[in-house]
C-alpha cells in the first residue's frame, strides 16, 4: 500500500498522525490566544483535520461495534473546537494507545467487508459526526451480515439522531423533548418532523417515514417478529432518502 501524502500506509497511522496534529494546532492556539470556535487560521486548521480524521475513521477496520463506538467518541473529543485542553489531550493518549494495538493495525479498510447496502458511507462520512458514522456501518454491516433485526433497530436509531440533528440545527429541540428534558421516541419524533411547519418535507419523504416507524417498531418491540431480508428491502429507498433529507435539514450535507 502507497503511503498517503502524510508518509502514513494504514488508516490507524493516518489518524495517529492528524491527532498529532490537532494536538498541535489547540496548543499553538491557546499560546496565541486564538479561539478554536472563531473565524481564524487555527479554526480552519482544525476543521479540516477533522474533516481527514473523519474519512480516516470511516476507513478503518471494525474489530468489534463497542471498539468502534470508543474510537468515535475519542475523535469527537480530540477534532471539536470546544472541548478544553485536558481533556482533548488525555483523549489524544488514549486514542494513541488504542491505535498502536495489534487490531486496528491488522484490520482490514471497512469499505472491503462492509458495503453500502443501507445508506453510503461516504455521505455520512461528510456529516464530521463519528456517531453517525458508527451507527451507519453497523447498520449496514447487520443487513450484510443476514442479521436483519439488528439491521433495522440500527436503521430506527440512526434515523432517530438524523431527526433530532435536524431539530437541533434549527434551534427547535425544545419541541421533541418531555417535560423532564429526554427526547422523544421514534414515533413522536415523526409526528413532530411531520407536523413541523419551519420546514416543507417533501411527499417521498411523508410516505417514507410511517414504513420506516413501522419496521423499526416491529424489530425492536415485538416478540413474535423477525424481520426478514424482504422486510428491510422493502424500505431501502425509503430510509435513503429520509436520512439524507433531514441530514441536509441538520446542515450535515
Amino acid at each position: 500500500m502507497r503511503p498517503n501524502k502524510n508518509g502514513a500506509h494504514t488508516p490507524a497511522e493516518r489518524l495517529h498522525k492528524l491527532v498529532d496534529d490537532a494536538i498541535t494546532v489547540a496548543r499553538t492556539a491557546r499560546k496565541n490566544r486564538a479561539s478554536l470556535r472563531g473565524v481564524n487560521f487555527y479554526a480552519d486548521k482544525l476543521a479540516r483535520l477533522r474533516t481527514d480524521a473523519t474519512l480516516a475513521f470511516g476507513d478503518l477496520g471494525e474489530p468489534s461495534v463497542g471498539d468502534i463506538s470508543a474510537v468515535a467518541e475519542m475523535v469527537e473529543l480530540i477534532f471539536a473546537a470546544d472541548t478544553d485542553v485536558r481533556r482533548r489531550v488525555s483523549s489524544a493518549r488514549e486514542l494513541s494507545h488504542e491505535l498502536q494495538t495489534t487490531k486496528w493495525k491488522s484490520a482490514t479498510p471497512v469499505e472491503k467487508i462492509v458495503a453500502d447496502s443501507i445508506f453510503p458511507q461516504s455521505l455520512l462520512a461528510k456529516t464530521g459526526r463519528g456517531y453517525l458514522i458508527a451507527i451507519g456501518r453497523q447498520m449496514n454491516g447487520c443487513f450484510e451480515s443476514g442479521w436483519y433485526d439488528a439491521c433495522a433497530v440500527m436503521m430506527r436509531r440512526l434515523l432517530e439522531t438524523a431527526i433530532i440533528e435536524a431539530f437541533e440545527a434549527k434551534h427547535l429541540d425544545n419541541k421533541i423533548k418531555n417535560p423532564r428534558g429526554e427526547f422523544f421516541q421514534l414515533t413522536a419524533l415523526i409526528a413532530a418532523a411531520l407536523s413541523e411547519t419551519n420546514w416543507n418535507l417533501s411527499r417521498n419523504m411523508r410516505h417514507a417515514l410511517p414504513r420506516l416507524r413501522d419496521v423499526g417498531h416491529l424489530s425492536a418491540h415485538s416478540r413474535r417478529f423477525t424481520a426478514q431480508k424482504s422486510d428491510i428491502e422493502k424500505v431501502q429507498l425509503d430510509c435513503r432518502v429520509a436520512l439524507e433529507e433531514f441530514l441536509h435539514l441538520a446542515a450535515l450535507l
